[in-house]
């Protein structure tokens, strides 16, 4: 069959299903690449990526696309689901014969109840999806494809799960770089804290870690990380100048890229030699060895998942990494000339309005280029969401408010969900208008006026966003006082 791959259109500016790992409108202009997508659709003949969003693609031009193809795969998210089914239910009705497909964690965690919500889905691929959707295109029997669920006779069924993908699978896989080429527009995409314009793929799956919030080990990828090898990795590298020629950077989107040291070392001797700047995602335990080796291979930036500046809220998500630690790590990154995009939330379990500042002093001291806070959010099929539904503290069931922002679903008896909702906007006040951080951003605009017109224009776009959260936070606070009052 002839298969559409799609992530749909959704709100306005919302960065959702395809590869991000908060689905929500960012602060600032983002988009991640549908590289899951783009797997499947190289190894089909005829296949084709739509990935709407990022290039403005409406959901009547969506439905014109669709009628040319067999089959149609939606890439969903919690937040988009409900969209995205409407999406798909006009798609069939402007084709009732088309099979439609639905992939991604929230289809994953919860696939009964999601076939019984939207009867326009045939089927769900589960996890990671690539062979079991080639195969339902290539014409296979539904109850012969392995991680799938879908309906027969108003009853639902599961296939068996299949084995991970082993090193041997994932290098016989196409290279994703190809599919951007063909079906995107690379200049669509943009990571506020990679150069632009950057590109995005993935060495390996998995993640070893255990954080109770994260999504796609504890759904979809596992906790095993199953690489490429690392020929395989930088053969696709050597094509991406002559591809993308305007690129700036490669971005390297494992969840812990740094989870094989000696492999990463070896990459990053790879991509020394090739002259490619690149960053990638780690953990904030990384030995000084291996850090000056990976910045003498190109590497530019981490983004560090440090979450929290309390020791006990750590503990409580299962981290794994201590505040000392992430301490050293900073350092070493600091000393060695690492920049580090680092990365907190706010509403993880054991919250209380001491920990925020905590949280607030430690991100000041780590010092990181660029910061981004984001409000907890428990999806379904984490130990985070069993937990806060176990005590009662998810508030409501929908992750974004209708425009597509980030809603605070949890609340606390020592912190409230309005409480929370506002330290995000206290958290980025406190970092980026401290005197430190303007007087840095000052020195780099005027040593670099084409990044000081990216900065000016993001700053822009930040405080905007700041604007409209207050805007939701009042809007919010009259609501809850009119509900009192009722």
């Amino acid at each position: 069959m002839r298969t559409l791959f799609l992530n749909p259109p959704s709100y306005d500016d919302f960065d959702g299903g395809a590869g991000s790992r908060y689905q929500a409108k960012r602060e600032v202009w983002s988009f991640w690449y549908p590289t899951w997508l783009c797997y499947p659709a190289g190894m089909l003949p005829r296949a084709r990526v739509l990935d709407a969003p990022p290039h403005g693609v409406s959901v009547e031009d969506t439905v014109r696309t669709a009628r040319d193809f067999d089959m149609v795969v939606v890439h969903t998210s919690t937040p988009s689901f409900r969209a995205d089914v409407r999406t798909a239910q006009a798609i069939k009705d402007a084709k009732p014969d088309v099979k439609i497909g639905f992939v991604g964690g929230h289809v994953t965690s919860m696939p009964e109840e999601s076939l019984r919500y939207a009867p326009v889905i045939d089927f769900i691929a589960r996890k990671e999806f690539d062979l079991a959707v080639a195969a339902i295109a290539d014409g296979r029997d539904l109850d012969d494809v392995k991680g799938i669920s879908f309906r027969r006779n108003g009853t639902v069924v599961h296939t068996d799960e299949p084995p991970p993908l082993t090193t041997e699978q994932l290098d016989a896989l196409p290279f994703v770089t190809e599919v951007y080429e063909r079906d995107l527009d690379y200049l669509r995409y943009n990571s506020p804290y990679c150069q632009y314009p950057y590109v995005s793929l993935y060495t390996g799956r998995g993640c070893p870690a255990r954080c109770t919030f994260c999504l796609w080990p504890q759904v979809t990828t596992g906790h095993t990380y199953r690489v490429r090898s690392v020929g395989n990795v930088l053969e696709e590298v050597s094509h991406m100048k002559r591809r993308f020629p305007k690129m700036k950077e490669l971005f390297f989107d494992d969840d812990t890229f740094t989870a094989d040291p000696k492999r990463a070392v070896a990459i990053a001797k790879g991509l020394g030699k090739l002259g490619i700047c690149w960053s990638t995602n780690s953990r904030a335990n990384v030995d000084r060895e291996t850090l000056k080796a990976m910045k003498d291979g190109g590497l530019r930036l981490f983004v560090v998942g440090y979450e929290s500046g309390n020791e006990q809220i750590l503990k409580n998500i299962k981290k794994g990494v201590s505040v000392e630690r992430a301490r050293r790590f900073t350092k070493d990154c600091h000393d060695i000339g690492i920049l580090i995009h680092g990365t907190f939330i706010v509403g993880l379990p054991g919250e209380t309005r001491d920990t925020i500042e905590e949280t607030i002093r430690f991100a000041k001291e780590m010092r990181p280029e660029t910061l981004q806070v984001s409000l907890a959010s428990p999806y379904p099929g984490t130990a985070m969401y069993d937990w806060v539904r176990e005590h009662k503290y998810l508030t409501v069931d929908s992750l974004v408010d209708e425009t597509g922002y980030q809603k605070c679903t949890v609340s606390y008896p020592e912190v409230s969900a309005d409480e929370i909702f506002a330290a995000v906007e206290r958290v980025y006040r406190a970092y980026y208008f401290s005197p430190r951080y303007i007087w840095k951003s000052v020195k780099k605009m005027a040593r670099d006026p084409k990044e000081g017109r990216r900065m000016l224009g993001e700053g822009k776009e930040f405080i905007l966003s700041m604007i409209k959260r207050r805007q939701i936070e009042q809007t919010t606070a009259v609501q809850s006082g009119a509900g009192a009052q009722a």
